[in-house]
């Protein structure tokens, strides 16, 4: 079996990259160009390869035969820590797509920006978001981490809120080892909660003051 610690070659790509047959690319550039998508599939991913990924939701890797020609890690036949990251990136991404108009993959938003963003929005009440985030920070192992963020994904698909998944995947395998499994928690929290840069519409959010940003 694939050594779980050892990481696959690198397919992460730009969004005008072409695959090739030594590298794939992952499912959420397979349709993008630049921030948007390819002019011949102007709705982004068909609905029945989201509709694929799906069924990869509360289901083992590998054990979802419609997902398996999406797969891009490397693996002798075997699961490894990066597949079942995948796995799971893979069905969150199918469910966060689903019926969005624009890409819900974005670089650099990770998951407690995401939710920080989400918080701004007074879309949710702030207590219950708070909790909910904190259960799922406070998950202990990967099963009940993907249980939760099934959860808040249709809150994040939404309100359009992207979220960068090569982050969430490689997060994932962290997620799988103890040793790191803190520093992805320390992470999210102080993204969600203290997390700097912001937009002015975030800017005035906080501080109370009206927003030039349409309402939702």
């Amino acid at each position: 079996m694939t050594d779980p610690d050892q990481p696959p070659s690198e397919i992460t790509r730009d969004a005008d990259d072409k695959p090739d047959g030594d590298h794939p690319v992952r499912f959420w550039y397979r349709y993008r160009k630049g921030q948007g998508w390819r002019t011949d599939v102007p709705g982004g991913p068909p609905g029945e390869e989201l509709a694929a990924l799906r069924s990869g939701l509360s289901r083992e890797a590998a054990s979802a035969p419609a997902m398996w020609p999406h797969y891009t890690t490397p693996t002798d036949g075997g699961l490894n820590a990066h597949l079942v990251a995948e796995h799971s990136a893979l069905a969150l991404y199918g469910l966060h797509q689903q019926s969005q108009s624009t890409p819900m993959h974005q670089r650099g938003i990770g998951l407690g920006r995401a939710l920080h963003a989400l918080r701004l929005s007074d879309r949710y009440s702030s207590d219950a978001l708070d909790r909910r985030v904190a259960a799922t920070v406070e998950s202990n192992g990967l099963p009940p981490l993907l249980y939760r963020l099934r959860m808040l994904i249709p809150n994040l698909r939404a309100a359009a809120q992207p979220l960068d998944y090569d982050l969430l995947m490689q997060e994932l395998v962290d997620w799988q080892r103890p040793d790191q499994r803190q520093l992805v928690r320390r992470k999210w929290g102080l993204e969600y909660y203290v997390w700097g840069p912001q937009t002015e519409a975030a800017k005035k959010a906080r501080k109370g003051a009206p927003s030039d940003a349409p309402s939702a």
